[in-house]
């Protein structure tokens, strides 16, 4: 009784939730996704973030990212979507990506990145191939040659498969930038290079 009366009031309104075709670690999804979208809603009174979480597949690599936010009853929710995927295209949401309303499931599909996904052959090369070659020299080098030069970078090392992921403009380009690379090094030899936005 007095719970009602004297407890905190909740907030009521629409839940919406973000599906990112980002194979990015949840705290770096915390930092570089959630915590900008959550500042602007709250500080324009829209609403906020309320949760947000990563699917795996069994081998643990990561699926997707999803972002769930409320938006406050009152507020003019397509307004305020629109706001929030210009800010997460800005921040490079890759394609594959979109936004919807948990109560109808009516999707808006958002992103304009592409993604390229080398998997790097963990258990068939020569031992020395793996004593004198470092994936710390793939990543650094690819980056640079796809011009990448963000903070955070997404990676996944499995049983069998080291993962190295990239987003920008063009995966066809991205492709290019990097085969000579790829064609050389010897950690790069059985490599597999698929397209993943």
């Amino acid at each position: 009784m007095f719970k009602k009366l004297f407890g905190k009031k909740e907030k009521t309104g629409s839940i919406f939730v973000i599906q990112l075709n980002d194979k990015i670690m949840p705290i770096d999804r915390g930092e570089y996704y959630e915590d900008p979208i959550d500042e602007f809603l709250r500080k324009n009174k829209y609403g906020e973030v309320i949760g947000g979480g990563t699917m795996q597949a069994e081998s643990g690599e990561i699926v997707f990212c999803n972002i769930e936010f409320l938006i406050y009853q009152g507020n003019n929710e397509e307004q305020i979507n629109m706001e929030i995927i210009e800010m997460l295209e800005k921040l490079g949401a890759p394609k594959g990506s979109h936004l919807s309303k948990e109560s109808t499931n009516e999707q808006i599909n958002l992103g304009q990145k592409e993604g390229l996904g080398i998997y790097l052959d963990g258990t068939n090369l020569p031992d020395e191939v793996y004593a004198e070659c470092d994936s710390n020299i793939v990543l650094a080098e690819l980056s640079k040659l796809v011009r990448y030069d963000g903070e955070v970078q997404r990676y996944w090392q499995g049983n069998t498969e080291t993962a190295l992921y990239f987003y920008g403009d063009s995966f066809k380009e991205m492709n290019n930038a990097i085969l000579e690379f790829t064609s050389n090094y010897p950690l790069c030899q059985n490599a597999r290079i698929i397209q993943i936005a």
